[in-house]
């Protein structure tokens, strides 16, 4: 091999120094970089690891809120139909006052207008009787006992004008 210009002694002493470096490398480069390499990979494992469960938290957290916001928008839509229900309730309530003091209030009219009226018929027998005795006395000319007289006009009165109680 000397031909082609390469010595064994220099070939073999060139083979156990690649072989010795190569050892060296292994053990102070080789391992340590594949071990850091293989921390790298299991730190970027753990981050993906720890995306993904941040990442679930975040759709468990998202679905909650959904939740959570349906819930409030059914409770507001019930505070709103007792709402709306209690303003018709109410309402109707007060329709229903109202309407019993209109009722009130055209019977105690009703019953005014009554008494008015009785008295008035009243007052009218009262004048009608006292007119009546003063023509009856113009007529005969002389004064007649005006309570029996009196009494006379009230019968004759009550008999022949209606009572509207």
């Amino acid at each position: 091999m000397e031909g082609l210009g390469i010595s064994l002694p220099n070939l073999i002493a060139q083979l156990i120094s690649f072989g010795v470096l190569f050892g060296l490398l292994y053990v102070v480069a080789y391992k340590p970089v594949m071990k850091m390499f293989d921390e790298r990979a299991k730190r970027v494992k753990e981050s993906m690891e720890q995306a993904e469960q941040i990442k679930e938290q975040a759709s468990r957290a998202e679905e909650e809120f959904k939740k959570q916001i349906e819930a409030g928008r059914k409770e507001s839509q019930e505070i709103i139909a007792r709402a709306i229900k209690t303003g018709e309730e109410l309402r109707a309530k007060a329709e229903q006052e109202a309407r019993r003091e209109s009722e009130a209030l055209i019977q105690k009219a009703r019953e005014e207008i009554n008494r008015e009226r009785d008295a008035a018929v009243q007052e009218l027998r009262k004048e009608f009787a006292e007119l009546t005795i003063i023509a009856a006395e113009k007529v005969i000319e002389k004064s007649l006992d005006v309570e029996t007289h009196r009494q006379v006009i009230d019968k004759v009165l009550e008999q022949n004008l209606p009572k509207n109680n």
